[in-house]
């Protein structure tokens, strides 16, 4: 059997959240490159970046539906990506400690008739953090390939005190507004409970992977 669409997303936290759902589907990698303008705002970025994303695949696989996604973290309007190193992830933290910043999340949904895009904002308030706090997540964190330099999923608790709006889309898609958009699509999960912090993360997603250009990976 087909999967029921296509995840145009390289994040393992999404295909974690999509399985977890019991959504089927594969994942194929892009192979745009992000938007950074000063610009834009943080709405209008994370569109950008999910549409290109959604619509790179789309136009290899047509008669598909394409879902895509984009999270960017900002302090006080200032966009912060991924960090270069450890050491930018470190200053990053320091910067995030004991203030609110908001985590957006712009999604694409596209098929051979329709684009449906949106985007959620989740208010996020960390602990106020040392360095020897911050020493400590890293222990337990890869920061490099995250936005903010934090993930909330992996002993989040630790250096976050409380979040405001959707808790999913902080991981990285917010689920709640996600599954109401594909069901658009006539796309339904086969969990329906809210989505909660799993004692284990993330669990097993078993979706197809592969890179445009490449060969599928299991």
């Amino acid at each position: 059997m087909a999967s029921s669409f296509i995840l145009a997303s390289n994040s393992p936290r999404r295909r974690a959240l999509l399985a977890k759902a019991g959504y089927k589907f594969e994942v194929i990698v892009p192979a745009v490159s992000e938007v950074a303008s000063a610009y834009l705002s943080l709405r209008e970025l994370t569109i950008a970046n999910a549409t290109r994303k959604g619509l790179a695949v789309s136009h290899v696989h047509p008669r598909r539906i394409v879902l895509a996604a984009d999270t960017l973290v900002a302090l006080e309007g200032e966009v912060i990506g991924k960090p270069r190193d450890l050491n930018h992830a470190r200053v990053i933290l320091q910067r995030l400690s004991g203030r609110t910043h908001d985590v957006c999340t712009g999604v694409c949904i596209v098929d051979p008739q329709r684009k449906i895009s949106f985007t959620e904002i989740s208010r996020v308030r960390f602990h106020k953090l040392n360095v020897s706090d911050i020493a400590n997540y890293f222990r337990v964190v890869n920061p490099i390939d995250k936005a903010g330099a934090y993930a909330a999923q992996a002993a989040g608790r630790s250096i976050i005190a409380s979040i405001e709006g959707s808790f999913t889309n902080v991981i990285g898609l917010p689920m709640e507004r996600t599954t109401e958009a594909l069901g658009q699509f006539g796309l339904c999960p086969v969990n329906v409970s809210r989505p909660q912090l799993p004692a284990s993360w993330p669990p097993p997603a078993p979706a197809r992977v592969s890179r445009l250009g490449t060969k599928t990976k299991r």
